[in-house]
């Protein structure tokens, strides 16, 4: 194990004696938030540190392993011994590497995941309307529910825009690095000549806000516009103004939904939006800042960032950022992005393992 591991683990014993002197104060007791939190961290420095004991047991094991290697009677189970004590302390190793990663708690979150066209017109729509479904196929073979909140049609089909929420365990965590520009380049239906184009799409996604800690809108800041839905929607739509634009004035961002039944329901999901919408712009700021300081290999999340090319002609699907190529788009389309994102995540898990060491150094 690295030094600066065992460094980090070291305190993690002495910090849970201190949480278990806390926790006994009558102060802390009498105070629910902190009390919460406390215990909170409580039971995430229990598991490291119990995770911590055994390693260091099986380091012991080890030795008394090795030393058994000296007795030619007991060589064999020595041998043995070893191997197996050496395949726990490697998996040990890995689980406390895991463990000490920083956690973002909006890794848990639902999430609000917006596709637009950029550039390339009708084809570009198109594409989005691909992306759509990628994703949402994706989202169901995670066991995952989705729900258009807003949506506004392309031409010829596709989606200028759609926003589409995202319900399960770990939305958030699994999608977050797939905000930025998506490019593809295949022969678009409309073309006559069979010239490849290109075309582009960003996707943004955003946790959705905790209630309890979502940022808090001024209604004076607010600009509520309502509105005759369009599109699909039997009987009921085009009768009455059910659909919502909510306009937050001072970032001058806007969001909008038209796919629930009343004006009432609208509003509170185009709410949610808006919120989410100022908490990336506030997230991305951040996070910009502090790619300014370290390159981060993921990126920012930035919607001018190009993550991804989808080449249709060879099949090919090429992630920018981690130089990763699969010959498989076909599946992808269909929404087996699973290789993507489990690369992405690793590839974040190694940056983050280097920002720990660099911090320890």
């Amino acid at each position: 194990m690295k030094p600066f591991l065992r460094q980090q683990l070291e305190r993690y014993p002495v910090r849970l004696q201190e949480l278990d002197f806390f926790l006994q104060q009558p102060d802390v007791v009498n105070d629910m938030a902190r009390f919460r939190a406390l215990t909170r961290e409580h039971a995430e420095v229990t598991e490291v540190a119990g995770r911590y004991a055994t390693f260091l047991q099986s380091e012991k094991d080890l030795a008394g392993a090795r030393e058994m290697l000296e007795d030619p009677e007991m060589a064999d189970m020595a041998r043995e011994d070893i191997a197996t004590t050496e395949a726990a302390l490697a998996a040990l190793e890995d689980e406390l590497q895991r463990l000490l990663l920083p956690k973002d708690p909006d890794d848990v979150r639902n999430a609000f995941l917006e596709i637009r066209a950029g550039t390339g017109g009708d084809e570009s729509a198109l594409f989005a309307g691909d992306l759509l479904r990628m994703y949402t196929r994706y989202a169901e073979r995670q066991g995952w529910r989705c729900e258009v909140v807003s949506a506004s049609q392309g031409e010829v089909g596709g989606y200028k825009e759609v926003v589409l929420r995202v319900e399960g365990e770990g939305v958030y965590g699994k999608l977050k690095f797939e905000s930025g520009g998506h490019r593809v380049q295949r022969v678009p239906a409309t073309e006559t000549q069979g010239r490849i184009h290109t075309s582009a799409c960003t996707v943004a996604v955003m946790p959705e806000p905790d209630e309890a800690e979502a940022v808090k809108l001024n209604p004076a800041d607010l600009r509520i516009d309502t509105f005759r839905a369009s599109g699909a929607g039997g009987q009921h739509i085009n009768k009455t103004d059910s659909a919502v634009r909510v306009v937050h004035l001072p970032t001058g961002i806007v969001a909008e939904c038209q796919d629930g039944r009343s004006q009432h329901s609208n509003k509170a999901k185009a709410l949610q939006v808006l919120q989410a919408r100022i908490q990336e712009k506030e997230r991305s700021e951040r996070a910009a800042k502090e790619a300014a300081l370290r390159k981060g290999l993921i990126g920012s999340g930035d919607r001018s960032d190009r993550i991804r090319t989808y080449n249709f002609p060879q099949g090919r699907l090429t992630d920018h950022r981690i130089n990763l190529t699969l010959y498989k788009l076909q599946f992808v389309m269909e929404g087996e992005i699973d290789e993507v994102i489990d690369a992405l995540l690793l590839a974040r898990k190694a940056e983050q393992l280097e920002e720990l060491e660099f911090a320890a150094g």
